[in-house]
């Protein structure tokens, strides 16, 4: 006679389904780290390439739409890196970097040690800009002339827009007053309408305005949409909280929380002055939007 079936079910073996599970995690693990070991020097080396090309365009030297990243390479051996002390406004030697805890004058990041306290100082209430801390020190790129004078110098700025902190380069020439050109590299802007900071229209108002009056006040800005002013860019139709953040931080960094001691240096150090006519406020040709 045959024994009658069981309703008992085999029981799950449910260690064996954990083990199996975390098996699985270690190697999916192992392979994300490989991989991210593997592509850390290719991140590295193409966010370098992003930030030297953005120095460049600010500097009007680089055309995305005609140059190659061959181009940037070459081009950007004309520009000296130097770590400026933004309080006293005179560039830091080897030795005074290692006094400062800056091993590596290549690698400092001023936006991360705006992190470090030992780097960076808190702005408190003082802070147009909204950048919370500012570093002490800053990397700036300089290009000479063949008589070994400052021919531009490319300046890192930063600041809160509408969404998010932004990014950029501005660029000083000669007389350390004239703005050359600006660039922005890194933002959370609004596409189509605050994003339109990185458009070469709006980019190119910026160049051939001055910086400072003659009596070395900070002189230029952004304007409010369709109103326009001397010596100042016509803000961005609908985009007027970017407008605004970008015009706070271009003053900050321009002022004397920024970079303005440091063009003072190298105005005085090449017998220059902000006198009248270099500081005439300029026409800016533009319409009501950007």
């Amino acid at each position: 006679m045959s024994k009658p079936k069981s309703n008992l079910k085999p029981k799950s073996n449910n260690m064996k389904t954990i083990i199996v599970a975390l098996m699985l995690c270690l190697v999916c693990s192992v392979l994300v780290s490989v991989a991210a070991v593997g592509l850390k020097p290719t991140q590295v080396k193409n966010a370098s390439l992003d930030r030297n090309k953005n120095i460049l365009v600010a500097a009007g030297m680089f055309d995305p739409a005609t140059d190659t990243n061959d181009d940037v390479a070459e081009r950007f051996k004309d520009f000296d890196v130097e770590i400026v002390d933004l309080n006293a406004g005179t560039y830091l030697d080897d030795d005074a970097l290692t006094k400062v805890g800056i091993p590596d004058r290549m690698n400092y990041d001023a936006s991360q040690a705006g992190k470090n306290k030992a780097l960076s100082e808190d702005l408190g209430a003082n802070d147009p800009a909204s950048i919370g801390r500012k570093p002490k020190y800053a990397k700036v790129y300089v290009k000479n002339d063949a008589s070994g004078q400052p021919e531009m110098v490319v300046l890192p700025i930063q600041g809160y827009g509408l969404w998010g902190t932004i990014y950029g380069f501005l660029t000083i020439g000669s007389d350390m007053n004239t703005i050359k050109g600006i660039s922005f590299y890194d933002h959370k802007e609004t596409p189509g309408l605050g994003a339109r900071i990185e458009e070469p229209k709006w980019r190119a108002m910026w160049s051939g305005i001055h910086s400072y009056d003659e009596n070395g006040a900070v002189a230029t800005g952004v304007t409010k949409a369709g109103n326009p002013k001397d010596n100042w860019v016509d803000g961005i139709s609908g985009a007027t909280l970017t407008s605004r953040g970008v015009s706070n931080m271009i003053q900050f960094w321009l002022g004397e929380q920024g970079y303005k001691s440091y063009l003072d240096h190298l105005r005085k150090e090449n017998g220059q002055t902000l006198d009248k006519a270099a500081t005439t406020p300029v026409t800016t040709a533009h319409g009501k939007e950007a």
